[in-house]
């Protein structure tokens, strides 16, 4: 778990790479598929009988394909997301589904719970973002000894009062460099 804290507060370009890897794969064949329906209603089924329309059918079909498309991924990611957040996930993909243009999914990013995470010592359910557990009072994250806010493990000072860091005695896990070892 040090590991993927380390990765995760190491590189912020990592986050949203990590974001797509949970798009699922039937989400992702979902798409493909629409897309490729969108093409063939497009270019088979409509009739095309003048043929210097033919931008102007080959632009909607990819503008309409890609849009049914990305709807079909938005789906998918929701359906992961809410799992992760602890959310109904009936509820939220119906609300998705049934409000017509996006409207649900704008709805669900609007009201969508934090991501929670557990202590790894007592097992509690919590915000990710705490820096104890309300529980145990295992210590989650890097905090200051000072002003008690949040650091990241490579500060060797605190970012707001300019506190020594290392006179914290913070435990091996939440500190990636040190004088004293």
């Amino acid at each position: 778990m040090s590991q993927w804290l380390t990765s995760r507060q190491g590189d912020p370009s990592s986050s949203g790479d990590q974001e797509l890897l949970m798009i699922p794969r039937w989400s992702m064949v979902l798409a493909i598929l629409l897309f490729v329906g969108m093409q063939f209603i497009f270019h088979g089924v409509m009739p095309h009988h003048k043929h210097e329309l033919f931008p102007m059918r080959l632009m909607a079909g990819y503008w309409w394909g890609a849009l049914v498309a990305s709807y079909a991924l938005l789906l998918g990611y929701v359906s992961r997301d809410v799992k992760r957040r602890g959310m109904s996930a009936g509820l939220w993909m119906l609300v998705c589904v049934v409000l017509p243009g996006g409207i649900g999914s704008v709805v669900y990013f609007m009201l969508r719970q934090p991501i929670l995470s557990r202590c790894p010592n007592c097992s509690t359910t919590m915000e990710s973002g705490y820096h104890f557990c309300p529980q145990c009072q295992f210590q989650m994250a890097p905090v200051c000894g000072i002003c008690h806010r949040g650091t990241k493990i490579t500060d060797v000072y605190c970012t707001q009062c300019g506190h020594d860091l290392a006179e914290d005695y913070a435990p091996a896990r939440l500190r990636a460099y040190s004088d004293t070892e």
